[in-house]
């Protein structure tokens, strides 16, 4: 069964798209318009209760039911478990993905996602509080 996925074009939600080609799970995109505050929709709510993407909803999911996962981390991990791919069996196999799994989560992912970001948000504090003259 198709796994749906619910994301858009940033690079955390790239992320999951990726994952997905490199197990080879079936997967159709749900693009949810954050710029537009799609996110905030009821329906999105329902399966992201915490309106960010990217998030899943698997038909085939635990005991063949259908299950939905949101937030990165968590969607690799339950992908990783579904497949047996990329996430090893054996706990001192496990240890290093799960390590660079968190460092990327909490480390190194926030980064691209915010560069965008930083420069409007470094404009509207300089228009807001403008630097004092030196005296």
């Amino acid at each position: 069964m198709t796994i749906q996925l619910y994301t858009w074009n940033t690079p955390n939600g790239r992320k999951i798209s990726v994952a997905l080609e490199e197990m080879g799970l079936p997967y159709s995109v749900h693009p949810v318009d954050i710029r537009n505050g799609r996110q905030f929709d009821p329906a999105f709510l329902r399966i992201s209760p915490n309106n960010r993407i990217p998030a899943i909803v698997d038909p085939d999911g635990p005991d063949g039911r259908p299950v939905s996962v949101f937030e990165s981390g968590a969607i690799l991990l339950y992908l990783g478990e579904k497949t047996g791919k990329f996430l090893p069996a054996s706990l001192g196999e496990r240890i290093p993905v799960l390590e660079w799994l968190m460092w990327q989560m909490g480390g190194f992912g926030p980064m691209p996602g915010q560069a965008p970001v930083t420069p409007i948000l470094i404009k509207k504090v300089t228009v807001i509080a403008p630097p004092k003259p030196a005296k």
